[in-house]
């Protein structure tokens, strides 16, 4: 077949001056060209001039063979061309927000009664008081607030546009990569359109992410990344009492335990200032080493294509919402998303131990608590599945339990100073092998007690000097140098 022949016959009336497909010869030539048998590369490609709304309708009665119909051609295009409107950045953050905002409002929402934020403030002052305790750390609280579901979108909202958009950034740079040099330079106008659809699919599955974990998450911290400013601890009272239900426990212990494992949460991040910046810079990190497999690619959309059936309207959602583009992992994304584990692993293990610590001699019901909080985190849900699906991103931390155990053993040993000291510096962080031997992580340290002040500056340049040759693998820093 020639290349202005796109097997329909439908090109030998067409002038000469009409544009090649930019995508011939490529992976993306399955995509423009073999939605409809080729007729779509020719219209994209050579017609893009054309306004795209009727080139979309062309496609569509392609794709409806005899007589040109298909049920909710509208519904798709309508959702094409919501990705195709005008927005800043990589990722059309607008749609990702309607989305989750549609999502969330399919289920009753009811914002907050103020009896519910008195009782969210009174356990989140309780719970610091105990937590005084349990760990030097001071109190990081500033503001306490209780949530509806929605609420919970928009407040974590900026944070969650700052680790997803340097994905959808190099997702799309790298499609572009991709291309030979000559389709770039043929395919300006028709990359920019791509970069947008891409931009949008993306917003759209963010954004249906997002709403549907806003129907899980208990507190602003309950993911284990800070979602909001520094301080401000909030619960969703309504999440909360469906966590409660079947625990038989009473509701205002659920409630003080999940503030206690708030108010941890905000002393660790307070406390160790670099943490926050850590956790984002192994998602950047995770961005910055997407790499495009062409075959890959190639491979998989013409396996999807093979298997559309264009007069099935759930099969045409299907494409839409993704699945075509996704990209297997590169050997910079694994060390990044090892290194993201495990820093999050630690993050809910110390929240774990220190609550532990603090309910020990005053909660009866902690410990059936912890379990239930630990079977939750361990299982996921569909929100972390979406998002693991989407960007690799694991919500979850696998080793909790590990992390846990390391950080009592540590205590143990060492007592709150030796085990809270750890987060002084990154490098000082176990490592992935620690959480493989727990028990066994700094088995010979001393106690602080028992150490001189000098001995003690020594134990720490040994500690900072030893992880040179991993300072970008699980444990370290990335591209920090060490400092005493």
């Amino acid at each position: 077949m020639s290349s202005g022949d796109d097997g329909t016959g439908e090109h030998e009336g067409r002038g000469e001056d009409e544009q090649p497909n930019p995508f011939k010869g490529t992976p993306f030539e399955q995509l423009f060209g073999g939605m409809a048998g080729g007729g779509l590369g020719g219209g994209l490609g050579g017609a893009f001039g054309k306004d795209f709304q009727q080139q979309f309708q062309a496609f569509g009665q392609q794709l409806g063979g005899a007589g040109g119909q298909m049920p909710d051609l509208g519904q798709l295009f309508g959702q094409i061309q919501a990705m195709l409107q005008p927005y800043d950045g990589p990722l059309n953050w607008e749609l990702a927000l309607d989305t989750a905002r549609r999502v969330v409002a399919q289920q009753p929402d009811p914002s907050p009664t103020q009896k519910q934020k008195d009782a969210v403030a009174d356990a989140v002052r309780l719970a610091d008081h105990w937590l005084d305790d349990a760990t030097d750390l001071p109190s990081g609280i500033t503001s306490t607030t209780a949530w509806s579901r929605a609420e919970w979108v928009v407040e974590t909202a900026a944070v969650w546009r700052h680790l997803v958009e340097p994905i959808a950034a190099r997702s799309v740079d790298a499609l572009s990569d991709a291309l030979p040099e000559e389709a770039r330079a043929m395919s300006g106008p028709l990359l920019g359109m791509l970069g947008k659809v891409i931009g949008g699919m993306l917003a759209s599955q963010v954004g249906s992410g997002l709403g549907t974990l806003a129907q899980e998450v208990l507190s602003v911290s309950d993911v284990g990344v800070p979602l909001a400013p520094a301080g401000r601890a909030a619960l969703v009272p309504a999440n909360v009492a469906a966590f409660a239900e079947g625990l038989d426990v009473s509701d205002d212990d659920v409630l003080l335990y999940l503030a206690l494992r708030e108010a941890a949460h905000q002393r660790l991040f307070a406390g160790v200032p670099w943490l926050r910046d850590h956790v984002v810079e192994a998602v950047t990190d995770y961005a910055s080493g997407i790499q495009i497999d062409t075959d890959a690619i190639q491979e998989r959309v013409e396996e999807q294509l093979r298997g559309i059936d264009p007069t099935d309207p759930a099969a045409m959602q299907r494409l839409v919402e993704g699945g075509m583009f996704d990209i297997p992992k590169s050997p910079v994304q694994q060390a990044a998303l090892q290194r993201l584990e495990v820093v999050l692993a630690l993050v809910e293990g110390w929240v774990d131990e220190v609550v532990g610590q603090a309910t020990a001699q005053r909660m009866p019901s902690a410990t059936k608590l912890q379990e239930a909080v630990r079977r939750r985190r361990a299982a996921g849900g569909p929100a972390e599945d979406t998002f693991a699906a989407l960007v690799g991103l694991e919500l979850r931390p696998r080793r909790l339990r590990d992390a846990s155990t390391l950080w009592g053993s540590l205590r143990t040993r060492q007592g709150i100073e030796g085990r809270d000291g750890v987060w002084m510096h990154p490098h000082l962080l176990p490592t992935a092998a620690d959480l493989d031997d727990p028990l066994g992580f700094r088995a010979d340290a001393t106690a602080p007690d028992s150490l001189s002040e000098e001995d003690f500056d020594a134990e720490l340049r040994k500690l900072l000097d030893g992880p040179d040759e991993g300072d970008g693998g699980e444990g370290g820093a990335g591209d920090g140098s060490p400092t005493a």
